[in-house]
């Protein structure tokens, strides 16, 4: 396999901070592994506090490219055939786009679905399995699931190969004296990034009457705040901390003593800040969320007191939320780190993606062109 491949990742934004942050993390992951990266993304806004530069040109090895342009035929051509093809959480690839590229190759990119993260035992069985596309331009062309996940048999989770060298580093102190100088020095600092939990006024209210103080993220959290403070409650310490670079969310995670995070992306930021963490999973119509949390608190090993916060933070259990303080977030934050000792020796989700993607290319290159126009078939 060469060593370095373009790789095509294709976003369509649900929640800017969810599926864009997972795709340029991703995206960065693949560059500095010295591949090239196009991503294709139907709305780019938040990269301009997720990665400012993004849009402007300015990440070497990355090249942003607004979706509309995979519609046409004529900006399509614009750019040399991939080597892979990456369906981010199953969004569809745009018809004209597939069409174009069945015209002019000779043989299929490797092309993956990247899925969810779960820590359901499904994702193991299905991790790897062929996806014969049997309609459309890409007739007889064949995708395969990839499906992060927290142990054996799944395609593991995105890590930066210097993620562990950059966290010694880092001067935890110093940022709690900048970011909340008036907190004590046993207090608690807190981050907040969620929906709109029920059980929000009481962390509120719980929290107004101890040492600490809370960092609110824009956008969501920040008016979810606003709203449960306008009822004329108490306001704890607070601030609402602004939109910050994915690097900067990450120290906000490595300084805070528990982190209330949210979605795909973030809680496995939180995972490898080793702090201890509250997850509020993203709401499904039908309650298929409430298994998913529990396999995850299955894999942390969380102790009760954590399972039962988490229960009420997503609202599958009645409050009252258990207090926080030092004494119940010392078990929490130990069984964080256990989960994160645990988890690094895995290899990772970019190392396990190239790993699936050279034997697909090696395999192709050795068998027949009837085989060939099967890739992976």
């Amino acid at each position: 396999m060469p060593a370095s491949l373009v790789w095509d990742i294709f976003c369509t934004v649900v929640d800017n901070h969810g599926d864009l942050g997972v795709c340029w993390r991703l995206s960065c992951q693949l560059r500095d592994a010295g591949h090239h990266v196009r991503l294709w993304v139907d709305d780019a806004s938040a990269l301009a506090w997720m990665a400012p530069g993004a849009t402007q040109g300015q990440e070497p090895g990355i090249t942003v490219i607004p979706w509309a342009q995979a519609c046409q035929a004529e900006h399509a051509q614009e750019w040399p055939a991939a080597d892979v093809w990456i369906e981010a959480f199953g969004c569809d690839l745009p018809e004209a786009f597939v069409a174009h590229e069945v015209a002019r190759r000779d043989q299929p990119p490797v092309w993956i679905n990247l899925e969810y993260l779960s820590a359901e035992p499904q994702v193991a069985r299905l991790h790897g399995l062929p996806s014969p596309v049997m309609s459309g331009p890409a007739k007889g062309w064949t995708k395969h699931f990839f499906y992060p996940g927290f142990g054996p048999g799944t395609g593991g989770l995105l890590r930066e190969a210097d993620l562990a060298v950059r966290q010694q580093a880092f001067d935890r102190a110093a940022w709690r004296r900048q970011h909340a100088p008036a907190l004590p020095a046993q207090g608690l600092l807190v981050s907040l990034f969620c929906y709109e939990p029920a059980a929000l006024p009481h962390l509120l209210q719980d929290l107004a009457g101890t040492p600490s103080h809370l960092l609110v993220t824009p956008g969501r959290p920040l008016a979810a705040v606003q709203q449960a403070l306008a009822t004329g409650m108490a306001p704890p310490s607070w601030t609402a901390q602004l939109a910050t670079s994915q690097l900067g969310f990450d120290h906000m995670l490595w300084a805070c003593d528990v982190n209330f995070v949210r979605g795909e992306d973030s809680l496995v930021r939180a995972l490898w800040a080793g702090q201890a963490l509250v997850w509020q999973i993203y709401p499904q119509d039908d309650d298929a969320h409430h298994a998913k949390l529990e396999a995850f608190l299955d894999v942390l090993e969380a102790p009760e007191s954590l399972r039962h916060f988490h229960r009420v933070w997503n609202g599958t259990a009645p409050g009252p939320l258990p207090k926080l303080d030092a004494a119940t977030l010392a078990p929490w934050s130990a069984c964080v780190k256990a989960a994160r000792s645990k988890l690094w020796p895995h290899t990772s989700l970019v190392d396990q993606l190239t790993e699936h993607v050279q034997k697909r290319l090696s395999w192709a290159q050795t068998s027949s062109p009837q085989a060939q126009s099967r890739l992976g078939g």
